[in-house]
């Protein structure tokens, strides 16, 4: 059950005339993150250069986390500092000055405040990272910070940051902090054509990643995840903000818009973002997006819509414990949870949240905070819509606020990379997340997956190729395949796939798996959402064709939502050959959401020619309504028509 809590720093009174959804204001903007930095201080250097944050360190070291800890909340008071018109009542600004100064004076010595260099991404590159929120921060503060710096400083400064423009990133979002390095470089009259290629090359890849309907994907292959909105739309678009506009900002500004249209769909009505993909430690960072484009103006949505989405995600965190009783952020989602991180993740990490204050570039008079809340868009009627660059069918409902995402599009999986099932990723292997479930631990049995089982071996689901998504009236779909991956003996079975496509309608999810080149004896599972046992949540998930009788299984280890966790489980005999099952699930928070079975009064599977084409009719029970799914050779056809009222 979810602990509703205080943060561990006074906040204003709420005002629930102006945000009649949340209470919250721009005050309590102002308050959270002076709150943060605050307790982030306490950990600092005696120079100030790093902040020691209390915790196991990252793969990159004590050093670099310290460095973490001065350069993510430089952020938040960047933004704080730069949103007042500079008023700094905490003197904020008067701390990373000194700690600037340092950290830069012997860059690499083993003392108390040197800053570690920035070497290539593969060694321990971390501070390349954080040059960016170094950068960004000076760019935000020019007048009051780097302007008042000695030129011994200034000088020092950029030698430290040129290391980002000097060394190779990782091949994804990395490019864009030695972009904007040079960006902040160019502004302050340091430009050259060391900065200039810098960017350019950025800008060169950014293209490439960019799939269409307002999404990036983090690199060559196919990674969709929050990293659109904290780093791949902010630092392009904030940029071109900054700068006055022109350049690229037209196209990146229209992209973030577009953006907008269908991630804003992806908070719930508690504000909870979707938990999805990898970083979630960094919280409502997860609204960073959405402040940015009231701020710059690059979006779809009315002001009380993105004031509605920005504080719910802050105030969704920081009541449920994300800042402990000391005012630290914690390694996990609402409180602690090992299984969120990654190993690139240490103590400071979470401070990336940092992001989120970009909405407080809105001065006080904005109609980002003049505006009266209104309902988000997963409050309003139930909805489903599709995006089919990512592959993701979104799906929400309006009497709980329960948003799903289908993932038929997103891995994490780099072109080069072989599909081991040692590497297989909770955060993105799974057939579906949400704002009120998280995926169950790598140690037990796994939600939201189909599986095939083969000498006793279970399989995981690695790199995902989409078949298509569309969406109409109340309804919609999208669908994928894969190669099923196992852990011990062969990896992969010659022949074998996975067809899986999910059919959305209110708050049902229509589950059709076509399993091909099956393996004599070869088993199917197929489970369903995890929740926490007699909890608010309910899990449901009933076989319609193929299937046995459901079972209940049991997740120890519990999701970033429950310490302990439950999941339906449905398993089929034999899948030899060519095999289509169909199934039905739900996830509500609805009191009195009825059983599965009585929804659907007819299920018709019918093959259709030799290498397992096949035709998959459902008729629905509450309106006469009827889905048909026509599986070809590698392409799916779905069509849903709506007959009753």
């Amino acid at each position: 059950m979810t602990t509703f809590r205080s943060p561990p720093f006074e906040l204003p009174p709420e005002d629930r005339a102006s945000s009649p959804y949340t209470g919250y204001t721009r005050a309590h903007w102002e308050a959270a993150a002076d709150g943060l930095l605050h307790a982030a201080w306490q950990w600092a250097t005696p120079g100030g250069a790093l902040l020691d944050l209390p915790g196991p360190p990252s793969h990159s070291g004590v050093r670099s986390d310290g460095l973490e800890g001065y350069a993510r909340t430089f952020l938040a008071a960047a933004f704080r500092v730069a949103g007042a018109a500079g008023q700094d009542p905490h003197g904020w600004l008067d701390r990373y000055a000194r700690g600037l100064a340092a950290g830069t004076r012997t860059p690499g010595r083993d003392d108390a405040e040197s800053w570690p260099v920035i070497l290539d991404h593969q060694v321990r590159g971390q501070p390349m990272v954080e040059s960016a929120s170094v950068a960004l921060g000076l760019r935000l503060t020019r007048p009051w910070l780097w302007e008042r710096l000695s030129d011994e400083v200034r000088d020092r400064a950029e030698l430290w940051l040129r290391g980002a423009l000097r060394h190779v990133p990782a091949g994804n979002n990395w490019y864009l902090f030695p972009y904007t390095v040079a960006g902040f470089l160019e502004s302050v009259g340091r430009g050259d054509a060391e900065t200039a290629r810098a960017r350019e090359r950025a800008l060169e890849l950014l293209e490439g990643w960019y799939r269409g309907d307002g999404w990036y994907a983090d690199g060559d292959g196919r990674a969709f995840d929050h990293y659109n909105g904290w780093a791949l739309h902010l630092y392009p678009v904030l940029d071109a903000h900054l700068a006055g506009g022109g350049g690229e900002s037209a196209r990146h500004g229209a992209r973030l818009r577009e953006h907008l249209e269908s991630f804003s769909l992806m908070f719930g009505g508690d504000g909870a973002p979707l938990y999805f993909g990898r970083s979630l430690t960094y919280r409502f960072a997860a609204g960073a997006a959405v402040g940015l484009g009231a701020v710059t103006g690059h979006t779809p949505l009315a002001p009380g819509v993105s004031r509605r989405l920005v504080n719910g995600a802050v105030r969704y965190f920081l009541e449920r414990g994300a800042s402990g009783g000391d005012g630290l952020l914690s390694l996990g989602w609402h409180g602690a949870h090992p299984a969120t991180l990654q190993s690139y993740s240490g103590p400071a990490s979470p401070y990336w949240a940092s992001k989120a204050f970009v909405a407080l570039l809105a001065p006080a008079g904005h109609p980002l905070w003049t505006s009266v809340e209104e309902a988000a868009p997963s409050e309003d009627s139930d909805r489903v819509l599709s995006v089919p660059a990512p592959g993701l069918l979104v799906q929400s409902t309006g009497a709980d606020g329960v948003v799903r995402m289908h993932n038929h599009g997103s891995d994490h999986v780099r072109p080069d990379e072989g599909e081991s099932a040692a590497d297989a990723d909770p955060h993105y292997a799974r057939l579906a997340y949400s704002t009120v479930t998280g995926p169950t631990s790598a140690a037990n049995p796994a939600d939201n997956h189909l599986s095939v089982t083969v000498d006793g071996v279970r399989s995981t689901r690695r790199r995902i190729r989409p078949l298509g998504a569309g969406h109409g009236e109340g309804w919609g779909w999208a669908g994928s395949w894969h190669v099923p991956v196992f852990p011990s003996g062969p990896s992969t079975v010659p022949g074998l796939r996975v067809e899986s496509l999910t059919v959305a309608r209110g708050r049902y999810e229509l589950r059709v798996h076509r399993v091909l080149g099956a393996p004599d004896g070869a088993r199917a599972e197929l489970t369903g959402w995890a929740t926490e046992p007699g909890g608010p949540v309910r899990s449901q998930l009933y076989g319609l064709h193929g299937w046995e009788a459901p079972e209940e299984v049991r997740a120890p280890q519990g999701t970033a939502f429950t310490r302990w966790a439950v999941l339906p489980r449905l398993a089929a005999a034999d899948v030899t050959g060519n095999v289509v099952l169909v199934a039905l699930a739900s996830l509500t928070a609805q009191p009195e959401a009825g059983p599965l079975a009585p929804l659907v009064d007819a299920v018709d599977v019918r093959r259709t020619g030799p290498g397992g084409e096949a035709v998959v009719e459902v008729g629905w029970a509450e309106n006469g309504a009827r889905t048909r799914i026509v599986f070809g050779r590698g392409a799916v056809a779905v069509d849903h028509v709506e007959v009753g009222p």
